[in-house]
């Protein structure tokens, strides 16, 4: 997203002209979800501000260099079960609510957009349940997106055996599976991303790709 991010986090972009965490965290709200602690990063204090207020029970933690989603969800997990969800993409209406209600471990697939590296990955989903996290070279139609739930259970112990920085939560997950835990692949409808500096041309002004 650069030269836009230079300036100013992705998730206080906007898409349909407002900023992707407030429409995330409206959608959260909507799914009965009333804690939500909110990771910040780069320029922090822009998204602390923005955030001020919002009718929801929020905490900020603060992650000091972008050491990977797994990092980040460390740093902010609470409790368990839990949803850890990426700020810089806006989700179908209702499917964060019908994602949350997932027993155990999960991971939120799509169909649009497609897997494209190294942004969206393939996933493998054999029967509703993810075989693997990261399918290269599979030709699977179902990208992962970043919504994942965590189960009662979890033991954060498994956070010290990935490799990295970065740390990510896909070999978090993959750990899961090799050790023979069960995580469903739950498919979503369309998401709304903020990849590349176009995209913000295009999802705010939808005429212009008509």
């Amino acid at each position: 997203m650069r030269p836009l991010t230079e300036r100013w986090p992705k998730p206080v972009l906007p898409v349909d002209g407002l900023p992707v965490i407030v429409t995330l965290l409206h959608e959260l709200r909507a799914a009965g979800i009333e804690r939500v602690v909110v990771v910040t990063g780069y320029r922090a204090e822009l998204v602390e501000s923005l955030l001020d207020g919002f009718p929801l029970d929020l905490d900020f933690v603060r992650q000091p260099s972008p050491d990977g989603s797994a990092d980040a969800v460390r740093r902010g997990l609470e409790s368990l079960p839990a949803l850890a969800v990426g700020a810089d993409t806006v989700f179908s209406a209702g499917d964060i609510g019908r994602f949350a209600r997932t027993p155990g471990y999960a991971i939120a697939a799509r169909r649009d957009p497609p897997p494209d590296p190294p942004h969206r990955h393939a996933m493998r989903i054999v029967n509703g349940r993810v075989e693997r996290v990261i399918d290269l070279g599979s030709g699977s139609s179902l990208a992962g997106a970043p919504l994942w739930r965590l189960a009662e259970g979890f033991d954060p112990a498994v956070f010290d055996r990935l490799a990295g920085p970065p740390y990510e939560l896909a070999e978090v997950f993959q750990l899961l599976i090799d050790a023979g835990e069960i995580v469903c692949g739950v498919e979503i409808g369309p998401t709304r991303d903020l990849t590349r500096p176009e995209d913000l041309v295009v999802q705010n002004f939808p005429y212009l790709s008509a």
